[in-house]
């Protein structure tokens, strides 16, 4: 068996998921090339050496449908010998992306595979291509899939997180992810030039360092309503030892909506005798897990909770984790149960403060996982990402020196 490597990581700043965003003008085509283009000159790729692109992408309609896997190396001018797969598994796409491309490494099929995710929301919105568990109420009912801020406030109730609390966890993440930004932590960004808007994107756009407590606790609840159209009803059937859901999200304490794509370069250890670089980390395990499906969005503690399991370590045993912040309510379950220290988690801030472009998500906070890992010279890092229904996926890293 052979090693998966992770030679490099990088990303598109993420842009606001509007019109007036820095990156909507862009095809999802357009904004992969520059990120192709780029491992290629960082690393001295022949893209000749990759056999595989894998690509997470959650809505895949319009631009995005087609394979963009195969179809964005091909416009980028790799060679039509490339293969590609694009996968979905709701927001952890990205990060399986990744999973699929090392298994193909470590199983000896690749030499190197690069993965990833692309969602350009602003142009390809969320749930556009109408899929039947969340257009149909039986299928969602029947299925118990509900959408990802129903799931929130219900981790919220179960976990007696009051508004004060999912607000501090916001508060927490734009703060740690301005100060991150201003100090240029974020090193795997590639700048993105929009020639229609006529400048360069060069930095996340949905960090908000104004933020207050008291500008979030001004913010209206977002998913009383559907909770009230049935939700609400189907979750109080599931736990009849709660009186009520707490309706404590809202547009200030949920991810941002944001356009971005991410892309990762994988290989076995022979590979960095052809190109110009060498391995920045090694994967060290890979796992995949379901919680309950109500909760919606509580996978990342699931999948962190088995991987550390499986490869008996204990929270004291890795130094920094990258968890997703699928909802603030999460993070609150997730420190609830693990326990791991603030000093360790998301130490850059999380997707509440820079957006959430859900394909690819998971494969950004690989990267920034691994940026911050060079920076503090830590050996182990964790991340982990939820996906809808439960899901979740988490990849132990170890760094290199």
């Amino acid at each position: 068996m052979q090693q998966a490597f992770i030679y490099d990581a990088i990303r598109t700043p993420r842009g606001r998921a509007k019109a007036e965003g820095g990156l909507h003008d862009l095809t999802p085509f357009q904004l992969l090339k520059p990120l192709y283009q780029s491992l290629e000159i960082r690393n001295g790729l022949d893209p000749e050496l990759i056999g595989e692109v894998v690509l997470g992408c959650v809505t895949q309609y319009g631009e995005q449908a087609g394979n963009i896997a195969k179809t964005s190396a091909l416009y980028a001018g790799w060679p039509a010998e490339v293969s590609g797969l694009t996968v979905t598994r709701f927001c952890s796409s990205g990060l399986d992306a990744i999973n699929v491309a090392a298994l193909k490494v470590v199983a000896g099929q690749e030499q190197a595979a690069v993965a990833g995710g692309i969602e350009m929301m602003s142009r390809v919105p969320m749930m556009s291509d109408r899929a039947a568990i969340f257009e149909d109420p039986e299928v969602a009912v029947s299925a118990r899939i509900l959408l990802m801020g129903s799931g929130a406030d219900l981790i919220a109730t179960l976990y007696g997180a009051s508004r004060a609390d999912v607000d501090s966890v916001a508060l927490q993440s734009q703060q740690r992810a301005a100060a991150a930004r201003d100090s240029g932590r974020f090193k795997s960004i590639i700048p993105i030039l929009n020639e229609s808007k006529g400048y360069t994107v060069e930095h996340d756009e949905c960090i908000r360092p104004q933020t207050t407590l008291e500008s979030l606790a001004g913010l209206p609840a977002s998913f009383a309503e559907i909770g009230r159209m049935g939700a609400d009803a189907v979750q109080l059937a599931q736990y009849p030892e709660l009186k009520a859901i707490s309706h404590v999200h809202t547009a200030g304490n949920s991810p941002a909506m944001a356009d971005a794509s991410a892309l990762v370069l994988l290989g076995n250890e022979d590979l960095q005798d052809r190109i110009d670089a060498r391995p920045r980390a090694v994967i060290r395990a890979m796992v995949n897990a379901c919680d309950e499906p109500l909760q919606v969005l509580s996978g990342c503690v699931a999948a962190t909770r088995k991987l550390l399991s499986q490869q008996k370590l204990t929270v004291d045993d890795v130094d920094l984790f990258e968890i997703h912040e699928a909802f603030a309510a999460t993070m609150i379950k997730l420190k609830h149960e693990l326990k791991i220290p603030a000093e360790k988690l998301n130490v850059n801030g999380g997707v509440i403060a820079m957006g959430h472009p859900l394909g690819a998500t998971g494969a950004i906070m690989l990267g920034t996982l691994i940026d911050e890992m060079e920076i503090r010279q830590a050996r182990t890092g964790l991340v982990a990402t939820s996906g809808a229904a439960g899901s979740g996926t988490a990849i132990l890293i170890e760094r290199i020196n």
